[in-house]
C-alpha cells in the first residue's frame, strides 16, 4: 500500500501541518504527529505558534521520540524545577532553564538546515506585528514564540521585544502555505475551551503547578516586601467566592482571546483538514499531564482521518 510521504518528491501534494498554541495542551501535538506517521503522512512543512513551535521544532529536528520519552516521565515536581521565577522581567518565568534543557538534550541545527521546512510565529510587542522565523537559530525561534504574556518574560531579538505567537496567529495556516504547503492540516487546541468551563474550587489555594508557582512567587516577593507580602500574593492568586484569582483570570483571558483569533484567522485562510483535540479539562500549567494530552491528540487525529483520506485518497496507508 502506498504511503503519503511528502518528502519523497512524488506527485502527491506537499503536506504542511500548523501546530497551534495552547500551553500545556500542546503536548497533544505529539500524539497528532504520531497518528499521522502511522497513516503514512510525513509533513514537508511544519509550522507552530507557542507550544506548537516547540513540538514542531523537535519534530523537524528529528527529536520527537526523545521529547515523547521525556514527557512520559515528566512530573509536576520536574515542571516546578523549570520555573525560574522573576519579578523584574515582564513575566513570572524567565524560561531560560527550559530552553537550556531543550538545547542540551537535542542537536538543534539552524532552521534552514532542517530536513523539513520549519517556521515559528512570534509577536512584536511594540507594534503587534506578526514575526515569522524561517531561518536562523532554532532555539531562539522557539523561545520567542513561547513567551506567553504575563507568564514568560519577552524575548529580545534583533533589537525587538517578542512575545507569544498565539497573540496574532494561534494556528499558523498562512505560514504553512507561504512555505510551500499545498495541503494544510491545522491542529487547533482551543476549539472547545470557551464552551467547556473547568470546575473551580473556591476558597482554597490552587494545587499542583499553580500552587507551586504561587509558592515560588511568594519566596521572591518576600525578599522585597517582607511583612505582608505572603498574604498579599495569596490574595492575588487564591480563587475566592468573591472572584477568581490572578492565574485564573490570565488563563481565562488567554483562552478567550486565542479562541476568537483562531476562528477569525481560519475563516480567512481555512486549512484543508482541522484536528480538534478535546482538552478543555487541562489547565494552562499542567504540563505534567502529557500522557493524556498525547493520547487525546492521537485520538483527535484519528477522528479527522476520514476527511484526510477523502482529501488524499490512495496516498494514505490503510487503517
Amino acid at each position: 500500500m502506498a504511503t503519503m510521504d511528502s518528502r519523497a518528491g512524488s506527485a502527491a501534494p506537499r503536506v504542511g501541518i500548523a501546530l497551534g498554541s495552547g500551553s500545556a495542551r500542546g503536548w497533544a501535538h505529539v500524539g497528532v504527529l504520531r497518528a499521522l506517521e502511522a497513516a503514512g503522512v510525513h509533513p514537508a512543512v511544519v509550522c507552530g505558534s507557542s507550544i506548537g513551535a516547540l513540538v514542531g521544532a523537535a519534530y523537524a529536528a528529528g527529536h520527537l521520540g526523545a521529547l515523547e520519552r521525556w514527557l512520559r516521565r515528566l512530573t509536576w515536581r520536574t515542571v516546578v524545577r523549570f520555573l525560574d521565577v522573576t519579578l523584574a522581567g515582564g513575566g513570572f518565568i524567565e524560561g531560560e532553564r527550559l530552553m537550556d534543557f531543550f538545547t542540551a538534550h537535542a542537536e538543534l541545527p539552524p532552521i534552514e538546515a532542517l530536513p523539513v521546512r520549519y517556521g515559528a510565529v512570534a509577536t512584536e510587542l511594540e507594534t503587534g506585528r506578526e514575526v515569522w522565523f524561517t531561518e536562523g537559530p532554532l532555539a531562539e525561534a522557539v523561545r520567542a514564540s513561547i513567551a506567553l504574556p504575563g507568564l514568560f518574560t519577552p524575548a529580545r531579538h534583533g533589537g525587538r521585544w517578542l512575545v507569544d505567537g498565539g497573540l496574532v496567529n494561534p494556528v499558523p495556516v498562512s505560514l504553512c502555505r507561504a512555505l510551500g504547503a499545498e495541503v494544510v492540516i491545522a491542529v487547533n487546541l482551543n476549539g472547545d475551551i470557551t464552551r467547556r468551563p473547568r470546575a473551580r474550587t473556591a476558597g482554597r489555594m490552587p494545587q499542583g503547578i499553580d500552587g507551586a508557582l504561587l509558592a515560588r512567587l511568594r519566596e521572591e516577593v518576600a525578599g522585597y516586601l517582607k511583612a505582608r507580602a505572603p498574604a498579599r500574593v495569596r490574595e492575588l492568586f487564591e480563587p475566592r467566592p468573591r472572584g477568581p484569582g490572578l492565574l485564573e483570570v490570565v488563563t481565562g483571558a488567554i483562552n478567550i482571546m486565542q479562541d476568537r483569533i483562531t476562528r477569525s484567522r481560519m475563516a480567512g485562510d481555512p486549512p484543508d483538514v482541522v484536528v480538534l483535540p478535546r482538552l478543555a479539562h487541562l489547565g494552562l500549567m499542567e504540563f505534567h499531564r502529557a500522557p493524556e494530552a498525547m493520547a487525546e491528540g492521537r485520538a483527535a487525529a484519528e477522528r479527522a482521518m476520514p476527511a484526510l483520506r477523502e482529501l488524499l485518497g490512495g496516498a494514505l496507508s490503510a487503517p
